[in-house]
């Protein structure tokens, strides 16, 4: 397990945490997702596993002021592992979605497409009409808009005839092989990469969103070489 996915995964047991007074009932649920804190909190540093132990007794013990204890730790512990993993694999920029939180994969999405004023460059090979209604509307007019695509140019193009004739944006499309990762570059200035199709984000499984800092000029280099070399659809 990648340190993005086990971010998903803390972030998600936050999400979904049991009442607190009902944590003690001893429910599959429950059961359920004390074992994957457990396994989370493994994953993430095994040190801590003492308290994960300690406190997991305490959750199943007799006294209801102790399990209340042990349940506050669990999730304290729960707290300082998404923390870390954010600062070791993400920057204040960037986020771990849940699975099914497709509203808040939405909107880390439109903040990104709102941060452009020059040019959007869109590299996805899914792009298709759903992707058109749900993001161009928030892209600021004047912006020139690129989107590199290939499976679902059929539903794809008509859908960017009709955006680009009904309120004048400026919308290019290509299509190119050999390409899978997902990209939105903004201004040719920043990059994030998504882990999910962008009409997909979060639906069936968790994801990331990362901005591209290092590795940024090659990054951008290669896919605007691509998007050179690719054959003009619109």
């Amino acid at each position: 397990m990648t340190k993005e996915q086990l971010l998903a995964e803390i972030e998600d047991l936050l999400r979904t945490t049991p009442p607190r007074e009902t944590i003690r009932d001893n429910t599959e649920d429950n059961l359920a997702w004390l074992g994957r804190v457990s396994a989370a909190i493994e994953s993430w540093n095994m040190r801590k596993m003492v308290f994960v132990t300690q406190w997991l007794g305490q959750v199943h013990g007799f006294y209801a002021f102790l399990a209340n204890e042990g349940f506050a730790g669990l999730r304290t512990l729960l707290y300082q592992a998404r923390s870390d993993l954010r600062m070791q694999t993400l920057g204040s920029a960037n986020v771990a979605v849940s699975r099914g939180m497709v509203f808040d994969y939405f909107d880390e999405i439109r903040k990104i497409v709102e941060l452009a004023r020059e040019d959007l460059l869109f590299a996805d090979p899914y792009l298709d009409a759903e992707f058109v209604s749900r993001y161009l509307p928030h892209i600021s007019a004047g912006v020139t808009t690129r989107l590199l695509a290939r499976e679902k140019l059929a539903t794809l193009l008509p859908a960017v005839d009709a955006f680009a004739q009904q309120f004048g944006s400026v919308i290019e499309v290509r299509s190119a092989p050999n390409f899978h990762d997902r990209y939105v570059f903004v201004d040719k200035r920043a990059c994030y990469q998504s882990g999910a199709s962008f009409k997909d984000g979060a639906k069936s499984a968790p994801t990331t969103l990362t901005e591209i800092t290092d590795a940024f000029a090659p990054m951008l280099n290669t896919y605007e070489d691509m998007w050179t070399r690719a054959k003009v659809e619109r």
